[in-house]
């Protein structure tokens, strides 16, 4: 069977460097394989590549959608920033009406754009993470910069193409 490919929107750079310090501070080092990202879709068939290149490309020569961290999520074994970005939910449902007789189960069960920064730890770890986090957080202006198509092949992902906004 061949690798699927995962969807994400990239962070300014900015962003990127602080989520990612966020991810490297509580991922368990184990298991942290991939830098910080927004999943748009987990699995896409691999035959979708062509066709998803040139889609969020058409996608890039618009507008960044704006958007903001807006929460902290705890995930039960893990923690995340929930997006608020009606921006990125729109142009997420529009990929997911083209491609909608080839989503998984997950990719269909619905957006709620999140950021990880930690995942698979036991829930008490998770929740003194979010309680100290929900401490001094304050929602805040999220910069994405552009979409990007990775291979999973089971460990750190293989960039298939990745875009940047331009209007």
């Amino acid at each position: 069977m061949a690798d699927p490919i995962i969807v994400t929107a990239l962070l300014a750079a900015a962003d990127f460097a602080w989520a990612d310090g966020q991810r490297r501070a509580h991922f368990p080092p184990d298991r942290n394989r991939v830098p910080a990202h927004v999943t748009l879709f987990h699995h896409l068939p691999p035959s979708l590549l062509p066709e998803l290149k040139i889609r969020l490309k058409q996608l890039c020569t618009g507008p960044a959608p704006r958007a903001r961290l807006a929460d902290i999520l705890l995930l039960g074994q893990g923690v995340a920033y929930r997006i608020d970005s009606p921006d990125l939910v729109g142009l997420r449902a529009d990929l997911a009406d083209t491609f909608a007789g080839l989503l998984t189960p997950q990719d269909q069960a619905g957006f709620r754009p999140h950021l990880t920064i930690q995942n698979k730890v036991a829930s008490n770890v998770a929740r003194a993470l979010a309680d100290q986090l929900r401490a001094d957080f304050r929602p805040r202006p999220l910069a994405i910069a552009g979409l990007a198509a990775w291979h999973y092949r089971g460990g750190p992902w293989e960039e298939a193409m990745a875009a940047r906004f331009r209007g």
